[in-house]
């Protein structure tokens, strides 16, 4: 396969990889908003993306909507193709909520992925990752109520030897990607607390 069609493939892979979290029902936890960002007693150190990847995307959007809706929202993997156009399914392999070590399997543009959780702190940070095609990912999501709304953040990283390859078509699919998730999630929220 050529450089740029398995260029091509991986960042499709990523993007489902990374483009959405959750669990395939919502999570039973309901989101915190009064707790300070450094958080509880059982607080770890949060995962981070891969700062020294070559390919990293940043993004954020405020979100005119109850965080409760959009957690749940978010985190309802099985409903995502229902809001996602370009995710086709997706099936929760383990069964509860989502915690560290969770993992989802999803299908987009003829790609099957399984992400694993590897962070969750309801209504606040939501991180998964894992490789597809030779790309590994990370996706770092997070929640911060303000006056006007929520701010939703995400960033996400990829390296690996395909990224290494074509790095400037990956970073533009990957922004693309994620500006694409923002806004279908803004939409999606804004339309459910509107009724």
């Amino acid at each position: 396969m050529p450089i740029h069609s398995a260029a091509k493939t991986a960042v499709l892979t990523a993007a489902v990889l990374l483009g959405a979290s959750g669990t395939a029902s919502a999570l039973d936890a309901t989101p915190t908003t009064g707790r300070p960002a450094a958080a509880s007693a059982k607080h770890t150190a949060d995962v981070r993306i891969d700062e020294s990847a070559p390919v990293v995307t940043r993004t954020e959007i405020l979100i005119h909507a109850p965080l409760h809706t959009i957690w749940a929202i978010q985190t309802d993997v099985e409903n995502w193709p229902a809001w996602q156009p370009n995710v086709e399914s997706v099936r929760k392999d383990t069964p509860g909520s989502l915690r560290p070590g969770s993992a989802f399997r999803w299908s987009t543009e003829g790609l099957d992925i399984t992400s694993t959780v590897r962070q969750v702190e309801p209504g606040r940070r939501l991180v998964w990752g894992g490789p597809a095609q030779g790309i590994t990912a990370v996706h770092v999501w997070t929640f911060t109520p303000t006056r006007d709304g929520v701010l939703v953040h995400t960033e996400e990283s990829w390296s690996g030897e395909p990224v290494t390859a074509d790095r400037e078509f990956l970073q533009a699919a990957l922004d693309n990607s994620l500006h694409n998730w923002v806004a279908n999630l803004k939409r999606q929220a804004e339309a459910q607390s509107a009724h």
